[in-house]
């Protein structure tokens, strides 16, 4: 017991889910609290791939066995022609009749040929690579809470990390031992090195994920599952504009709509890497939540379909002034003699002045516009997640977003914030109730987004919604404004859509008609990423771990300062002492 509990001195256990690592004091190991809601929709997604998986490989073997069952019925049967030429001799008929007692040992052979395609083709245990460990939290938990995953590799280029795993893997039993791995290695050469090996491959660093996309496009196998997160939201929400355009070749705009945008841009990015090797992707569940944004997309090779890009990506003009937005596509098919062939969008959709207000338009992009959500699969996910609740630490949390997803218009891409509408007219606001079932009775379609509880995405055009203000003002006046006010030159105008506000029986989703939590608060004061790995904590971190957290962390440095001390003076003072010469040092003894 005392072995024991020297070894685990100064560190901390932590427990997550299944698993539990070692977290020592240095803080030599990066590990986010926060990021459990990243950690278990992950976990839920991958469950859902490993059924999906499954299906689609008994799909694909029956359909090779009925390719072959018709095979054999197209050829002549040798037993009818000797039936039809022979017919009348009674040795002959014998002969027949031997041939057809045959038959079964045919059928057999058939079956014997299909069985051993199966046992040739049997689907393998998903192989799984966790490209940036640290303390290998993840990768454990992929190991001991998924079933029916195979080996995990979990690597990092930072000794201290690896080292830290490796006795994390240790420290979490057989299981972990058995379909763990840990490699020192740099993530971008070993993705290289393993081209189409892995099933699913894990990105999460601390910053831009920018530099391992072109490596972890090549990693993953045919129909396999990339997992991205990227955390520099200041970037991709159009804080810093040209270094979003150096990373990830697209510009942003400051709307309302950022976070959406950045999920776009960061799917345009990893479609813009894969068409470098004739592969596109498939966008299963993209989320933002927290302080990150997380994408999870399957990855196909096809260079036919790999043409389909540009119809996918969308240039976005955001007016200055009343930020109406307008998405002009990349790319557009147009059909001759009876093929199809590939041109260049038409433009711009836009005049040079806003028609709304008359101001400039800022020009953003491209983005990723067809759907980032694959409705099927966000079912799948959400009655997975809500069977086994149990087995998820952050159920509320991720039960939430995704029953929030569940219900969002897949085709319509960013939204409109109704509170930015309100505040450019400078008017009161109508309920989000009115104001969907206004647009509903108005002959559109409207949900929520999960990216924003204010957020409204609809197929309305900019003019309808336009207008549809314009009628709620009219019931309800403001005060004159500057004649050079967006609110102004927009309110000038006559309404041509009459709109009717009366409550429309689809104006509540499903989750708000049974008061199902939708968007909650976070769990504790301070949530969010912690100090980096390496770094000393000092006072000024207040605002990212707590007053109480850093108290005693404080504590506990100067606790082992003291200890360092007090082991410091010893030995400063038998250094000091006078050293006894051999005959001394006999006589004393």
């Amino acid at each position: 017991m005392g072995e024991a509990e020297d070894k685990l001195k100064g560190y901390t256990v932590i427990k997550e889910g299944e698993a539990e690592i070692l977290m020592h004091s240095s803080n030599a190991v990066f590990y986010n609290k926060a990021q459990v809601n990243n950690r278990d929709m992950s976990i839920a997604v991958l469950r859902t791939f490993i059924s999906k998986r499954k299906e689609e490989h008994a799909a694909s073997l029956n359909k090779k066995v009925k390719s072959v069952s018709k095979e054999h019925e197209s050829t002549p049967s040798e037993s009818a022609e000797e039936e039809t030429s022979n017919a009348g001799d009674g040795k002959q008929n014998g002969e027949h009749h031997a041939h057809c007692m045959d038959e079964p040992e045919g059928t057999s052979k058939e079956t014997v040929q299909v069985s051993s395609w199966k046992r040739h083709e049997e689907l393998k245990a998903p192989k799984v690579l966790e490209a940036l460990a640290a303390s290998g939290l993840r990768a454990l938990r992929y190991a001991r809470e998924i079933d029916g995953i195979g080996q995990v590799v979990a690597l990092d280029n930072d000794k201290v990390s690896i080292e830290a795993c490796s006795k994390n893997i240790q420290f979490n039993g057989s299981i972990a031992c058995s379909k763990v791995e840990a490699h020192l290695a740099d993530a971008r050469l070993y993705m290289l090195s393993h081209q189409k090996e892995f099933d699913a491959v894990d990105l999460d660093p601390y910053g831009s994920p920018s530099v391992f996309l072109d490596s972890a496009v090549q990693s993953v196998a045919d129909g396999g599952l990339l997992m991205c997160t990227a955390t520099d939201m200041a970037v991709l929400c159009g804080g810093n504009g040209e270094v979003c355009y150096s990373k990830y070749g697209s510009y942003p705009l400051k709307g309302k709509y950022c976070h959406e945008m950045a999920l776009r841009i960061l799917l345009a990015c990893i479609e813009s890497h894969a068409n470098r090797y004739k592969r596109y992707i498939v966008p299963i569940l993209s989320v933002q939540m927290d302080f990150y944004i997380r994408v999870f997309v399957r990855i196909y090779t096809s260079a036919s379909a790999m043409k389909n890009t540009p119809l996918k990506l969308s240039y976005v003009y955001q007016c200055v002034g009343c930020d109406s937005f307008h998405l002009q596509s990349v790319g557009r098919t147009v059909t001759k003699n009876n093929s199809l062939k590939y041109a260049p969008g038409f433009g711009p959709i836009v005049p040079q002045e806003c028609s709304d207000c008359g101001k400039k338009f800022n020009m953003g992009g491209p983005i990723w516009s067809a759907p980032i959500h694959d409705q099927e699969w966000v079912s799948s996910i959400l009655a997975n997640v809500k069977a086994s609740k149990e087995r998820y630490p952050a159920y509320e949390r991720i039960s939430a977003v995704l029953t929030t997803i569940s219900e969002e218009l897949p085709d319509v891409p960013l939204f409109v914030s109704l509170h930015n509408l309100c505040a450019t007219l400078k008017c009161t606001s109508p309920s989000a109730v009115i104001f969907r079932s206004a647009v509903i009775n108005a002959g559109y379609r409207i949900s929520s987004s999960h990216v924003n509880p204010l957020g409204l995405k609809t197929d309305a055009p900019m003019d309808a919604i336009w207008d549809i203000m314009r009628c709620w003002v009219k019931n309800h006046p403001v005060k004159a404004q500057p004649p050079d006010q967006s609110g102004t030159v927009i309110l000038s105008r006559e309404p041509s859509l009459q709109a009717n506000f009366a409550r429309a029986v689809a104006s509540l989703s499903k989750a708000q008609a049974k008061k199902v939590a939708r968007f909650l608060p976070n769990p504790e004061r301070h949530w969010g990423p912690k100090v980096k790995a390496g770094r000393q904590i000092k006072s000024k971190h207040a605002s990212l771990l707590g007053p109480e957290q850093l108290n005693e962390h404080l504590k506990h440095i100067e606790n082992r300062g003291t200890d360092e001390q007090i082991n410091n003076d010893e030995d400063e003072q038998k250094a000091k002492r006078p050293k006894l010469s051999e005959d001394e040092t006999t006589a004393m003894s």
